[in-house]
């Protein structure tokens, strides 16, 4: 995955950035919000494609306290850990289904 900062954003505040990921879009960019967006100290979350022919997402954070990169860095490690806890389940789920279904036959 590739992020940037936009262009001519590092004249604002730290707590504020507005982000660019290549390659990415609405399946990101909308789980990344859900996430950051749940913060206590996020005031402004959220995300926009800026044309449909390009891969990339503008993903803003305004925050009332720590640096936006640091809000972006928790908010994908949350993610990765929410993306590995319904891995797992569904992978328990599916033994067990699995399993049912010997029984029955």
């Amino acid at each position: 995955m590739k992020i940037a900062e936009l262009v001519g954003d590092e004249d604002s505040d730290e707590k504020s950035r507005t982000f660019v990921f290549y390659d990415e879009g609405h399946t990101l960019g909308n789980a990344l919000h859900f996430i950051i967006s749940n913060y206590a100290e996020v005031n402004f979350c959220g995300y926009t494609i800026p044309h449909p022919a390009e891969t990339k997402m503008h993903f803003r954070i305004q925050s009332s306290g720590p640096k936006a990169l640091d809000i972006l860095q928790k908010g994908l490690k949350d993610l990765e850990k929410l993306c590995d806890l319904t891995l797992a389940k569904f992978d328990e789920a599916l033994v067990q289904h699995k399993a049912s279904n010997i029984v029955r036959q």
